[in-house]
């Protein structure tokens, strides 16, 4: 079960809390029915991301016996056959579908973007420099844009502003990571990282990291929450600290969803978040 799990790649179910956004910004967190439609929302966006990580396990199984980190995957491994990981990944994508058309049609659009998308990655994309890191940015927009089409709210351009920059901030800073681990055999797993070069992700960095700043900023003084910029210390702390940790080296720039393991990350992150809480509700 652990291994299927690992497959599953359940830790990364983090990114599809993005569907909970434009719950929380507009102000209904508390509104039991729409929550609980966001939740199975939440669900089907997990399912969908499942069947993703799944296909392009299998996809990539022979270059990932080769990576120092991912050759201890269950497929990589060799703890989960490739029969039952297929016959896993159709389960799981037929479930979404179902659920996603159930809720909304243009929820359901989405899951289908993002699958689409997601396989446009692994298949071709992903070896594409610039593109690679964009696609990987939009996936998240889609997962954040989502949750406004489940409680049928309107969508907001700061929304899908902000996630883009927050999300290429965060893929930019694994390019740089992933370079700093693999090294010279960066290539061999990577070809696409022979473009991110040091002074390319420095520069990427800083150009994502100014974006997500302003965005946020601008969000915080012309939203219908003005009070939401003296929220604006936690949430540039979180940032800087995020910023630091890759420059670092840090195994959580490789690893988001181990994040909790820095404890002023973590606590400025939860600061953050009550901020918010106290000045929407």
């Amino acid at each position: 079960m652990n291994y299927i799990l690992n497959l599953l790649r359940v830790r990364q179910y983090y990114k599809n809390l993005l569907v909970f956004l434009p719950l929380i910004f507009v102000g209904s967190f508390f509104n039991l029915n729409i929550l609980i439609k966001v939740i199975i929302g939440f669900i089907a966006l997990c399912f969908i991301s499942s069947s993703n990580y799944i296909l392009n396990d299998i996809k990539d199984i022979e270059k990932d016996r080769q990576h120092p980190e991912k050759r201890l995957r269950a497929l990589a491994s060799g703890k989960v056959s490739i029969k039952l990981s297929v016959i896993l990944a159709v389960i799981l994508f037929v479930s979404s579908i179902i659920i996603s058309s159930l809720l909304s049609i243009h929820f359901l659009y989405s899951i289908l973007a993002l699958f689409v998308l997601t396989q446009a990655y692994s298949f071709c994309l992903k070896n594409h420099p610039f593109i690679d890191i964009l696609i990987i940015s939009v996936n998240f927009v889609i997962r954040a844009v989502s949750g406004a089409f489940i409680i049928e709210s309107t969508l907001s351009p700061w929304l899908v502003s902000c996630t883009f920059f927050l999300a290429l901030f965060i893929v930019v800073g694994k390019r740089e990571a992933d370079s700093l681990l693999l090294k010279e055999n960066s290539l061999n797993h990577k070809p696409v990282l022979k473009y991110y070069t040091k002074e390319t992700n420095s520069a990427l960095m800083i150009i994502s990291t100014t974006l997500i700043i302003t965005a946020y900023s601008l969000y915080s003084f012309l939203s219908q929450y003005p009070h939401l910029i003296y929220t604006l210390p936690f949430a540039l702390y979180v940032i800087f600290r995020y910023f630091y940790l890759v420059e670092q080296g840090s195994i959580i720039a490789r690893h988001p969803e181990k994040l909790f393991k820095d404890k002023p990350i973590t606590l400025g992150l939860i600061i953050w978040v009550v901020s918010v809480f106290i000045v929407i509700y």
